[in-house]
């Protein structure tokens, strides 16, 4: 089992910036392919970016340039950078892991935080 713990949530005007964390435990961390993900009300849950054991990262195309995913593994945590806010990034934003990387979609991830809220006011 991992458990994944998200923090650094809040309210933020449109062009702020925010840093969400994810501490991590249970398992080792640098195994697991890291995601953030996010579900705005009404909406499925989305990919917004991932990092693999080797470092590598992807974003979806809407937060592409303005986000950036890291983790270190010395602390078992992941961070999203996210600047230039938008109110389309208003959202619930979860931290998933899985063990190996099967897909960008949601139903991919074995664990999950519980998540916590961005708002960004216009």
């Amino acid at each position: 089992q991992v458990q994944l713990i998200e923090s650094g949530g809040g309210l933020v005007q449109a062009g702020g910036s925010l840093k969400l964390s994810c501490a991590a435990s249970g398992r080792t961390f640098s195994n697991y392919v890291m995601a953030w993900l996010r579900q705005a009300p009404g909406q499925e849950r989305k990919f917004v970016a991932t990092v693999r054991t080797n470092g590598n990262t992807y974003y979806a195309d809407s937060v592409k340039g303005r986000f950036t995913i890291s983790r270190d593994n010395a602390k078992n945590t992941v961070y999203l950078q996210m600047n230039s806010l938008k109110p389309e990034d208003t959202a619930v934003y979860y931290c998933a892991a899985v063990l190996y990387y099967r897909g960008s979609e949601s139903f991919n991830y074995d664990y999950w935080g519980q998540g916590t809220q961005v708002t960004v006011s216009s």
